[in-house]
């Protein structure tokens, strides 16, 4: 966890399909969010092991950032970190979510992998339901940053569009950011054309929000 003199604190959470942390979705991302003047930790939560572990670890970790000073606490997840950064941001856990090229809805046939080291192979559709984030939206949800890429292959748009949906049905302030092309897994995006604009982005979003510096 990092020093700083800024009350607010994003908690980042690599993808990997729940079965491991990508390094590029972590440390240099914590990086970015401490230029803009948030304290920033990020937490390689258990993978490879059934629901409700990863988000059992989440909530812990946010209670002892809570416990340690943070006046607000937010999620920032990439992939299936994104899946569960919306997990903790439906369920009440954090003040703000930045979810990049999200695993939404379990109930779709898409990314199967995430699905299966969460749930197991062959889970029933009420537990497929339970971990949907897309149905579990409601008006408490907190102010979410969405963004994804067009042509992502492993992770279709769909999965965005379905949160998205949810967000306006219940009012929550939201900003959905779709770019034309860009491969799954591009992180912080740098040189990848329009993608690299989602920090920018992002930046403007926790801004109007009232976060960082």
């Amino acid at each position: 966890m990092t020093e700083s003199s800024v009350p607010d604190h994003i908690v980042v959470l690599p993808g990997g399909g729940y079965a491991r942390h990508a390094p590029h979705e972590a440390e240099p991302v914590a990086a970015w969010l401490e230029t803009l003047g948030v304290a920033t930790s990020v937490l390689r939560y258990p993978v490879a092991t059934r629901h409700p572990g990863p988000l059992d670890a989440v909530r812990t970790h946010i209670a002892d950032v809570r416990q340690a000073g943070a006046r607000r606490v937010g999620v920032l997840g990439f992939s299936a970190g994104g899946h569960l950064a919306g997990h903790a941001a439906a369920t009440g856990l954090v003040d703000l979510a930045v979810l990049g090229y999200p695993v939404v809805s379990m109930l779709t046939p898409t990314h199967a992998g995430s699905r299966q080291n969460l749930l197991g192979p062959r889970p029933w559709p009420w537990q497929r339901r339970a971990v949907s984030v897309e149905k579990l939206v409601t008006p408490a949800m907190p102010p979410t940053f969405v963004w994804h890429t067009a042509d992502d292959e492993l992770v279709p748009v769909e999965h965005a569009y379905l949160l998205a949906t949810a967000l306006a049905k219940h009012e929550v302030p939201h900003a959905l950011h779709v770019y034309p092309t860009g491969r799954h897994g591009l992180g912080l995006a740098e040189g990848s054309g329009d993608p690299e604009r989602w920090t920018s982005e992002c930046a403007a979003f926790l801004a109007a929000h009232g976060w960082g510096a």
